[in-house]
């Protein structure tokens, strides 16, 4: 049985020195993201989690949803070569819990009018040499949320994305040639 670990241990270290021995000798530098996106304390967030998840894995998921969203907005929107970083400061995603409604309604996001997505972000646009194309602090809202068709409707988050897209298509809009 002792042999085991031993027979083990030899075969790590021989994966370990094959392993090396096929990486290449000179490393090339990791190339930056295209697009960098952080949430700066989201833990003090005004509404950022999903209740109907843990707390701690609500707040991952729903920050996963958000960067995929601007990923893939970024990577339509920005010419070759440019790059976005994109920092949340604050967010409050559309709607809320009213629990007055009663311990049925806990675990229920209701949304309306009276419950506007808010976002507040700061980001930097960066042109291939390093250089900032474009910089700033955006709080972005939108009080007549309910009133904009946001697709699919089967996204729980369509009308916290919708606004990040009319941003993004705001600031990032490509000249017309």
């Amino acid at each position: 049985m002792k042999a085991i670990p031993c027979v083990t241990a030899f075969a790590a270290l021989v994966g370990g020195i094959a392993l090396h021995a096929q990486q290449p000798t000179e490393a090339k530098p990791a190339e930056p993201e295209r697009i960098q996106v952080t949430f700066v304390d989201p833990e003090k967030f005004t509404d950022f989690t999903s209740e109907y998840l843990a707390r701690d894995s609500g707040r991952e998921h729903l920050s996963e949803e958000f960067r995929k969203h601007i990923e893939w907005l970024g990577n339509q929107l920005l010419p070759e070569g440019q790059r976005l970083e994109v920092r949340f400061v604050d967010i409050d995603l559309a709607g809320d819990f009213e629990p007055w409604r009663g311990p049925q309604y806990d675990d229920i996001r209701i949304v309306k009018d009276l419950y506007p997505p808010r976002v507040d972000l700061e980001f930097r646009l960066l042109a291939a040499d390093g250089s900032v194309v474009r910089e700033g602090r955006r709080e972005l809202r939108d009080l007549g949320f309910m009133m904009n068709t946001a697709l699919p409707q089967s996204d729980p988050l369509r009308h916290d994305k919708a606004l990040l897209s009319d941003w993004m298509r705001r600031e990032f809009k490509r000249p017309k040639k």
